[in-house]
């Protein structure tokens, strides 16, 4: 089995050289990260070191134009997780101390290709070119937001990038475990009656057609109720395709009107007054938009412009028009918490912590609280729906099953009386 001789950082940012035994270099590299560390450079042994893809200290000529082709077209954006992930590790570098350069180079060099490896290609190309990181981000829109860039900034200007990194990490780990719990919770119910709708309209379209012939060749009277189960399956037979084309349509109408900002607000307020799932629209919006501009304030962004960036997380034009309220009121040299009530978006609870926050100078710890809280909130309202739909999808499933047995039995009984 080759063996490879490597050069790599652990957490702490030390050097570590030393040698692997694997299949290929491949293994070798995935092997050393299980380990915990940062390849920067490897090579088989006896052939002598290639540095990994300017994955530290200089690059030649011919290495930076390698640099650029890589950073070429991709497809789609990068994943919420694996952005997560490239945080942590990129304010793991830099609180080890290590150049910001060098701790790209690091993290693209063990990048998979796709749109976070491009995104990287062009912030090192940047950077090289004499950009600030932030700068530098801001031309990767596929990979960096808006949050993110100005949180860089923020972060360039005070001196403490690593702390902010921290700081971004954390958010985007704590919003994408939300994210997963909120999903994880939908998947039983969402299987269910998918399953349960495939299997009624599989007895709709080939077993009712069967019995009704059944039935009218015998020349059997009828009863009301199974005349109404044979028009929903002469339904279901004739139009079959309108089933998975009408929530499509549907969907993509939404969708459509959502493109409007009349139309987008309808729908947003709308979906805010669900019962249940609007609670849990609107604390998931407000905990979201809290941790993004505690998060902001924290780190030093102007309020102002804090605001905007939290606007623009928010997702739901409700929300949207109340923070252009409040951005217009502290612009007139108002507090965030008088045109906060106004907009009656949130619960009093927030008011109240908003204002005692802005009256201790710790709004930034108020608005955490605030979302932690929300946080745990959206978590046990997903808990209570999910425990709501699955008494809710028995009894639906059980009226279904016992109308279509009714329907069907109460002929049959009568044929085989008029049999015997």
């Amino acid at each position: 089995m080759p063996v490879y001789q490597y050069e790599a950082m652990d957490n702490t940012g030390l050097e570590v050289k030393d040698t692997i035994e694997a299949p290929s270099e491949a293994d070798a590299q995935t092997l050393i990260k299980e380990k915990g560390f940062f390849v920067t450079k490897i090579a088989e042994k006896g052939r002598g070191k290639k540095q990994k893809k300017g994955a530290g200290g200089k690059t030649s000529g011919g290495a930076k134009k390698a640099s650029a082709k890589k950073g070429g077209f991709s497809i789609g954006g990068v994943r919420p997780k694996q952005l997560c992930t490239f945080t942590r590790q990129l304010s793991t570098l830099q609180d080890a101390g290590l150049p910001i350069l060098r701790s790209l180079r690091i993290l693209e060099a063990q990048a998979k290709p796709g749109p976070l490896k491009a995104s990287l290609d062009g912030v090192i190309e940047d950077i090289e070119s004499g950009n600030t990181l932030s700068e530098a981000m801001a031309k990767q829109p596929k990979c960096f937001d808006n949050l993110y860039v100005n949180m860089v900034k923020a972060g360039e200007a005070g001196g403490a990038l690593e702390i902010i990194l921290q700081r971004l990490a954390e958010f985007k780990e704590r919003a994408q475990s939300l994210k997963k719990k909120v999903q994880g919770a939908m998947i039983y119910p969402v299987a269910v009656i998918t399953v349960a709708g495939l299997i009624v309209g599989f007895i709709m379209y080939w077993i009712i057609p069967k019995f009704k012939k059944i039935f009218l060749d015998f020349g059997t009277e009828l009863p009301g109720i199974t005349l109404a189960l044979m028009k929903v399956s002469d339904i279901v037979v004739n139009y079959f395709y309108l089933f998975p084309a009408v929530p499509l349509a549907f969907y993509i109408f939404i969708k459509i009107v959502k493109k409007n900002k009349k139309g987008a607000f309808v729908v947003d307020w709308i979906s805010l007054r669900i019962p249940l799932l609007g609670k849990i629209i609107s604390k998931s919006v407000t905990a979201r938009t809290c941790r993004t501009l505690g998060t902001l304030i924290a780190s030093g962004v102007p309020i102002l412009e804090a605001i905007i960036i939290a606007r623009d997380t928010a997702g739901n034009m409700v929300f949207q028009r109340a923070f252009d309220t409040i951005y217009a009121a502290i612009r007139e040299g108002e507090t965030m918490a008088v045109p906060l009530k106004e907009a009656r978006i949130v619960d009093d609870i927030v008011v109240n912590m908003v204002d005692v926050g802005e009256e201790t100078g710790a709004l930034d710890d108020m608005l955490y609280k605030v979302a932690d809280v929300y946080d745990e909130e959206v978590a046990v309202l997903v808990d209570a729906l999910v425990s709501l739909l699955e008494p809710l999808m028995v009894i639906i499933l059980g009226l279904i099953v016992g109308f279509i047995v009714i329907a069907l039995f109460m002929p049959l009984i009568k044929l085989l009386n008029d049999l015997s």
